[in-house]
């Protein structure tokens, strides 16, 4: 399977996608460069909410790794964003090319380092690599293979999903996210949230026994996105998601003039709720305009 991102990821393909090696190189072949900014950790969260899942076509009972290549300083949190994947047992390998941050690629890579992080000076030295890494991603796969024979769910499906995910008490800063929980109670469950227009993803790590979660110091007159994901043992539940829009700061209202006279004017407002400091701008109507 493939992601590309920049500021917003997309998937190219799915695991299940394509079923020969000559098809997914075909797609290679075919696949046009994304541009764009390196918001690395809302990739990750991506992979991990949409291309890790059964009907992505991941095997539950199958080893799961992610490749990770960059030639940028990721511009959000990458190191949360992995650290979530790794604490479900999924390996990562980071690969940066040109000016990729290599202390970047260290804290989002899987241990040992020495077999998980790799730098190229330019992408046709990619090429260099792919013995290693194959070798590499083999031999992984076979150790975590024979290290794991605790049950795993046969599939997710309602068991472990969450249901019905309401957002109430919405302000100009904050929300109120409940959800009715699965009936096989999760871990704990992962809260993400982030503006739809772009911006910096925000997780919240609930334990399992909660349902409920209220979110504050949001930007106001901003549509965010909401994830809420159940996080078991050895599999991750389908997401539940929502969007809604912060409320518009309030305005001053029912503006009165007083006090007129030839130099000086008196302003009177209903005031706007929370507001600190007002600013009062003034000018002459323009020719032909009422006084």
């Amino acid at each position: 399977g493939l992601s590309q991102y920049s500021s917003d990821p997309r998937t190219e393909w799915d695991l299940s996608t394509y079923s020969t090696r000559d098809q997914v190189l075909e797609a290679m072949r075919s696949l046009r460069y994304k541009g764009g900014n390196t918001f690395t950790g809302l990739a990750l969260t991506h992979v991990l909410e949409q291309n890790l899942k059964p009907e992505a076509g991941a095997r539950l009972e199958a080893e799961k790794l992610v490749i990770l290549l960059t030639d940028g300083k990721s511009q959000d949190d990458a190191n949360l964003a992995a650290q979530t994947l790794k604490n479900l047992g999924i390996e990562i390998l980071a690969i940066g090319v040109k000016n990729a941050d290599e202390a970047e690629l260290r804290q989002v890579a899987s241990e040992p380092l020495e077999l998980t992080v790799y730098n190229v000076l330019d992408f046709p030295l990619l090429s260099s690599l792919v013995g290693r890494l194959t070798r590499v991603l083999c031999t992984r796969i076979k150790e975590r293979s024979n290290k794991e024979n605790a049950d795993i769910p046969v599939n997710t499906g309602p068991q472990l999903s969450p249901t019905d995910l309401k957002i109430s008490a919405v302000t100009s800063k904050s929300m109120h996210l409940t959800w009715g929980p699965p009936p096989r109670p999760p871990k704990k469950y992962r809260v993400v949230y982030y503006p739809s227009k772009g911006g910096v993803p925000k997780e919240v790590v609930l334990d399992g026994a909660i349902s409920s979660l209220q979110l504050s110091n949001l930007t106001s007159h901003t549509e965010y996105l909401v994830s809420v994901v159940p996080v078991y043992d050895l599999v991750v539940g389908d997401a539940l998601r929502g969007v809604t829009s912060t409320l518009p700061l309030s305005a001053p209202r029912s503006l009165r003039v007083s006090e007129l006279s030839h130099n000086s004017i008196g302003l009177r407002w209903t005031p706007a709720q929370g507001a600190t400091q007002y600013l009062v701008l003034c000018s002459a109507a323009p020719d032909g305009a009422e006084d």
